[in-house]
């Protein structure tokens, strides 16, 4: 890059001014890791739009880290964020003084701080966008905890009542005997105001066969949570899918692992709505899905290189596993869609897309199955699903 060129996108771009960041903390910003040396102050070239910061404190050598601490932040063009350190809390805070904060805003914009700040890595937005592009500034108010801060030391005891399944057995006891639990890092316990997405419906009244009928197919339940915690709008619940999986994957968070698990068995468990009224947040919602777990799946990713033995590893067993929830959700979704005598085309593309990408990623086998017969239908088979164009349906 030339040098009138970067200079531009120093002025146009963004900026987070962190000082006195003890060297060897692993920092990052979206997809991007870096481990802070003697002179780093920040990172600028930041394009406009939300961005996920999140942080882990090292022990003097640099082979310990910390829990991971995270936050949401949305940033305008040439806007400037200003945190100090704050050495008994291990974590960045804000500035208090105004006038001091001004101050290091003006020596940003003059170049002051230029030479010490990290750029971001412009490659790897495309990438940052495909995870995050239903994340807005309305969704990042709605769901952060109080102080913005998630770090899974924060979080309630949530695996503490109820059913667990193997994994979250693991990661139960995994918490209680891990650094985490004795941590001295000062935070309060609150988590995220996560949307509420019951496992089993439950309503008084209701006849036994239709209350079956309720929990097997989820369409009335996604229909009600859309109407009562999003006022309809499908973006913003694809808006908290992405949220979650943000959190859970850079951030660590358990609460946030439990959401976006919940979202997808939720979404997973429907079976009249991909084919019928929501067939275009289906396909948004694959296509969401699809991205994640490709991302996911890159064994190269910058923060994979840290070492860490906090929830992180035991939470991509529970995706990746060829007997995880996922598997089996996916393998009932597809047989949906795929045997579907009638289906929205840019849905069945999606859904062949993620298929592909889990057989080909992890190796899982969804062989379509004739319920009646036995016999499978192949790709140009006369009782193959019909293909209804977006156009074709209005």
């Amino acid at each position: 890059m030339d040098a009138e060129t970067a200079l531009e996108l120093v002025k146009k771009g963004a900026t987070l001014l962190f000082l006195d960041v003890p060297q060897n903390t692993l920092l990052g910003i979206d997809t991007q890791m870096f481990s802070v040396g003697p002179n780093f102050k920040g990172i600028k070239m930041i394009p406009p739009g939300p961005h996920f910061v999140y942080y882990s404190s090292s022990n003097r050598v640099g082979n310990e880290f910390s829990p991971m601490i995270g936050f949401f932040i949305n940033l305008n063009p040439s806007e400037v964020i200003v945190r100090k350190w704050d050495l008994q809390e291990e974590k960045l805070v804000k500035i208090t003084d105004q006038e001091e904060e001004e101050r290091y805003c003006r020596a940003v914009l003059s170049l002051e701080f230029d030479k010490y700040l990290g750029p971001y890595t412009l490659s790897q937005f495309g990438e940052w966008k495909m995870l995050s592009n239903y994340i807005t500034k309305s969704v990042i108010d709605r769901i952060e905890p109080i102080g913005a801060y998630i770090t899974v030391i924060n979080e309630p005891d949530i695996l503490g009542n109820g059913p667990k399944t193997a994994m979250e057995e693991a990661l139960s006891e995994q918490l209680k005997n891990s650094k985490i639990q004795k941590s001295d890092l000062k935070l309060e316990k609150r988590g995220c105001y996560y949307t509420k997405i019951p496992r089993l419906v439950k309503k008084k009244g209701i006849p036994e066969q239709d209350l079956t009928s309720i929990n097997l197919d989820k369409t009335n339940l996604l229909e009600s949570i859309l109407t009562k915690d999003y006022g309809g709008d499908e973006d913003l619940l694809l808006g908290e899918l992405q949220f979650a999986f943000v959190a859970f994957l850079m951030g660590q968070s358990l609460e946030a692992f439990l959401q976006w698990k919940a979202f997808v068995s939720l979404l997973f468990g429907c079976t009249q709505a991909p084919l019928q009224r929501r067939s275009h947040l289906f396909t948004k919602f694959i296509k969401v899905l699809y991205h994640q777990l490709k991302y996911a799946f890159q064994k190269d990713r910058a923060h994979n290189s840290a070492e860490t033995n906090g929830p992180l590893t035991l939470l991509d067993d529970s995706i990746l596993s060829a007997d995880s929830f996922l598997q089996h959700l996916c393998k009932e979704f597809f047989w949906l869609v795929l045997e579907a005598p009638v289906v929205d085309g840019d849905l069945l593309s999606w859904t062949r897309k993620l298929k592909v990408l889990l057989e080909e990623s992890l190796g899982w086998e969804f062989k379509q199955e004739n319920m009646e017969d036995g016999s499978f239908y192949e790709e140009d088979d006369e009782f193959a699903p019909v293909v209804v164009m977006p156009d074709e349906l209005n």
